[in-house]
């Protein structure tokens, strides 16, 4: 986004480039913009209102040049100011009634400043009372009067004396009044809610309200900033019910698109002297931009007022077509609101609309209505865009010049959006964010029902967090995205991770063999594996920590990590004071591998007591908890850890060879009685083994000196050299990366994958028959519940870590399980088996690259088939 993302606003930029949304105008002509590639699109936005006579109308610059040839001086304060007032006396000739003096400003926001200042120094009050949801610019004192507290907190808003009430609701109103008699000083009201939605209130509203104002006391200040000057086909709003106001503000058009100038008008008995001798500024009232005023105002009156007529025919036209339009797509339109040419749809588009989709999200995140407005623009050329305040509307407010086959066009693209959005097909919806012409796509048809908690208390509550660890994972919630290709849903990846929040995805209910049941929600993060490595800690895990208040806010006790958020996290340490129990599932991880690899040796008919196994990623939490598990059943083990730190890598790999030896120690010591051949028989008759120590000292020394020369447990960083000696390997580690390579693995040996990504290269399918892989951690839940949404299993079966989260919900055991690298132990891992035992949960039949393991083919494969 060139100069204006590097030096300007890099928030806005990043978020316009999101959206494909950051071109660069080079020409303005009438309602038409034109980028720099010499591509059209209708504005109907119009800087919200300010360009009022379309871009570079001719007779605002020939005002400009008449003035240049003047050589009238344009900044000249203190000053009898002749171009002000002739503006000024201009305004007060098409005002309300009874309107007086007029204080000229620089924008709309300082108007509101100077209605502020006046109403408190005419009332000696402090009090300023404003609607909800209203927009009255965003210096500190209008922003204080406006009712949307996202922006308060932002700023530091709002300052001591606002208040607010419902917009439309005069009880309200009259409570507020009654309730702080002589507080007040003003209510400042809009006759249609700009950045609120273009909202309407009720009829006769506004008169009702300025009766009440004034039966307290309190000055009433219409803001018509956005509406006045001819925008709702009147010169005011107001002028409607007949209201007579005694501030009003108008800006926007009033600079005729070319400069910035606002007005705040009152009545005579509200000016006073305190006010007029102490407000000023240098730039208000300035020459140049009072006779741009006067010549707006002679625009807008020329030919009896012709321009408003057009604006009411024109405005009906548009809102007739924009009505029509929601009744023949009433899932995505739920109103259409405005006058004249101050219009908004309102979107109704929710999670029942759009089931098992991200355009449900979007909504949801209020993404909805800048994407929709970046499709208007990007594929059907019309430029529009969201109000500030009302998420889920765009606004059509364009210029008053609009011509009646402009508004058709702008119908017809609005149209054009709708066809294809009510297919509820994201890949098709977003195509052009990522680049992709063409291509197939069907309506998205998902189920709405869901699961929602049953209300007793004695049902567990728990939440799970997952994230696309790859980029394929986005096809398993929405099944609309699969018609992508790889390099497009890699754009729409970096699109949802920098602009999505965590949100919900689906729910589920678990019922376990005791009758007891949990109800559970999955919370995703928008961020892939390889994002999440890329990203620095401290923003990772702040991420993390949203989705799991978000998990806490929905009613969770308990949080699972899935995939990554266990990795950044350390295991859950990081966010452990988030006021809800957390898990990363690690103990049952690594219970339900151990698990696989016997399953798979009793399958095959095959001794562990005879195999070396290995262990890619031993020093990691899951890598430890299953080297130290399976020491009891093979014949020899190589630990293997990250070559990228060998030094640290290999510390870690001694003291986890340690905890081995110490642990057939202790089995030892209980009379544990090992498989003739197997490690812990072989240990049993080392000499000088430590047989009776119990500091994990003892045994670490013991694995770097007499333990390492016997090779019983092989300490490598060296993955192809060390590999290929395994007759089992289990794979769990931290990367993404290809670890696993037809190359370096032995003939007929077995693999065992916990990584997620995959950490085995595709290739070993294809080219060695003779490997088994096993997709370990995959376990069947009880009941085989549907857990909401694909992630790539069989209906009831689910992740090892996510069962863990489950189970420990069941048990409404609500404490911190299986956190950081120590919280792995043979208690933790013990106790999660004991859970699976109780409450139904079992090791799911062997896979194989997410297909069912053919172990008959393997066997033929690799040489150890016989037949039966």
């Amino acid at each position: 986004m060139h100069f204006y993302k590097d030096y300007v606003n890099p928030y806005l930029g990043d978020l316009l480039e999101n959206l494909d949304m950051d071109k660069s105008f080079t020409k303005g002509e009438g309602c038409f913009l034109y980028d720099d590639q010499g591509n059209s699109y209708l504005d109907c936005i119009a800087s919200y209102g300010a360009v009022p006579f379309g871009y570079n109308n001719e007779e605002i610059w020939e005002c400009v040049r008449d003035y240049y040839e003047s050589k009238e001086p344009s900044f000249i304060q203190p000053s009898s100011l002749d171009a002000a007032g002739e503006l000024a006396k201009r305004l007060i000739e098409i005002c309300p009634q009874g309107l007086k003096y007029v204080t000229f400003a620089n924008s709309g926001a300082e108007a509101v400043e100077a209605a502020i200042k006046l109403c408190r120094s005419a009332t000696g009050r402090t009090g300023i009372l404003a609607a909800q949801n209203s927009f009255h610019g965003k210096t500190l004192g209008a922003l204080s009067a406006t009712g949307k507290s996202s922006y308060q907190e932002a700023f530091g808003a709002p300052v001591h004396g606002f208040s607010f009430v419902a917009y439309g609701d005069l009880n309200s109103l009259e409570a507020e009044l009654r309730n702080k008699p002589g507080y007040y000083a003003a209510f400042i009201v809009e006759p249609i809610q700009g950045e609120g939605g273009i909202i309407e209130p009720p009829e006769h509203y506004l008169k009702e309200a300025k009766k009440l104002c004034e039966a307290y006391g309190v000055l009433f200040v219409a803001d018509e900033i956005q509406t006045g000057l001819g925008r709702t086909g009147n010169i005011f709003a107001c002028e409607e019910e007949g209201i007579y106001p005694d501030v009003l503000l108008v800006a926007k058009a009033l600079g005729g698109g070319i400069v910035p100038i606002g007005a705040c008008i009152c009545k005579e008995e509200v000016y006073n002297g305190d006010f007029a001798l102490k407000h000023s500024s240098t730039f208000a009232a300035n020459s140049l931009c009072c006779r741009i005023g006067i010549k707006v105002l002679d625009m807008l009156l020329k030919d009896d007022k012709n321009i408003l007529k057009k604006i009411k025919r024109n405005g009906l036209i548009l809102k007739e077509g924009l009505t029509a339009l929601s009744l023949k797509y009433p899932n995505i339109i739920k109103s259409v609101r405005g006058k004249g040419l101050m219009l908004g749809i309102e979107f109704g588009i929710n999670r029942d609309t759009f089931p098992g989709t991200f355009i449900a999200i979007m909504a949801e995140q209020e993404l909805l209505t800048p994407v929709i407005s970046s499709y208007l623009l990007n594929v059907e050329s019309i430029r529009v865009a969201p109000t500030l305040n009302g998420s889920n509307v765009i606004r059509i407010e364009p210029s008053l010049t609009i011509t009646l086959e402009q508004c058709y066009r702008a119908l017809d693209g609005i149209e054009g959006m709708l066809k294809t959005l009510d297919n509820g097909n994201t890949a098709d919806f977003i195509s052009f964010l990522v680049g992709r012409t063409g291509g197939e796509y069907k309506k998205n048809i998902c189920s709405s029902s869901r699961i929602i908690p049953s209300g007793d208390e004695t049902e567990g509550r728990f939440a799970f967090i997952v994230h696309p660890t790859e980029l394929k994972n986005y096809a398993q919630f929405d099944k609309s995205l699969s018609s992508l290709k790889e390099d497009e849903l890699a754009k729409l990846a970096d699109r949802c991770n920098k602009m999505m929040d965590p949100f919900y995805i689906s729910s589920t209910r678990i019922t376990s063999k005791c009758g007891e049941t949990a109800y559970g929600e999955f919370i995703a993060i928008p961020k892939t594996a390889q994002q999440f490595l890329a990203a620095p800690k401290n923003e990772a895990v702040a991420q993390l920590k949203k989705a799991i208040g978000l998990a806490k806010k929905r009613g969770a006790k308990i949080v699972g990590l899935g995939a990554y958020t266990s990795v950044i996290s350390a295991g859950g340490l990081l966010v452990k004071d988030e006021g809800v129990a957390i898990t990363s599932g690690n103990s049952f991880t690594v219970a339900s591998a151990v698990d696989a690899v016997t399953s798979a040796f009793l399958q095959i008919g095959r001794s562990a007591a005879e195999s070396t196994a290995a262990v890619v990623g031993a020093s990691g939490s899951i890598g430890r908890g299953v080297s130290i598990l399976i020491s009891e059943k093979v014949s020899k083990l190589i630990l293997i850890g990250n070559s990228k730190n060998k030094k640290s890598s290999m510390e870690r790999l001694y003291r986890i060879a340690g905890e081995i030896y110490k642990h057939i120690a202790a089995l030892l010591k209980d009379n544990v009685i090992f498989e003739e051949g197997s490690l812990g028989c072989k240990i049993a008759r080392l000499e000088g083994f430590p047989a009776c120590g119990n500091h994990i000292d003892e045994f670490v020394s013991f694995a770097k000196g007499i333990g390492s020369s016997h090779d019983l447990v092989k300490i490598s960083t060296e993955i192809d050299a060390d590999l290929p000696m395994a007759d089992i390997a289990v794979v769990s580690t931290n990367t993404g990366d290809i670890l696993i390579t037809p190359e370096n693995l032995k003939h007929g040996s077995i693999v065992c994958e916990m990584s997620r990504p995959s950490n085995v290269s595709p290739d070993v399918e294809k080219l060695r028959p003779d490997i088994l892989v096993i997709d370990g951690g995959i376990i069947e839940v009880p009941g085989l519940p549907y857990l909401g949404w694909d992630f790539g299993f069989e209906k009831g079966h689910a992740y090892a870590c996510m069962s863990e989260t489950m189970m420990l919900s069941l048990e409404h055991h609500y404490e911190h399980t299986s956190i950081g690298a120590t919280g792995v132990s043979l208690e933790s891992i013990i106790f999660t088996k004991k859970l699976a035992e109780k409450h139904g949960f079992k090791l799911a039949k062997l896979k194989s690259f997410n297909r069912p393991a053919d172990i008959e083919r393997w066997e033929k494969a690799s040489g150890n088939y016989c037949s039966k």
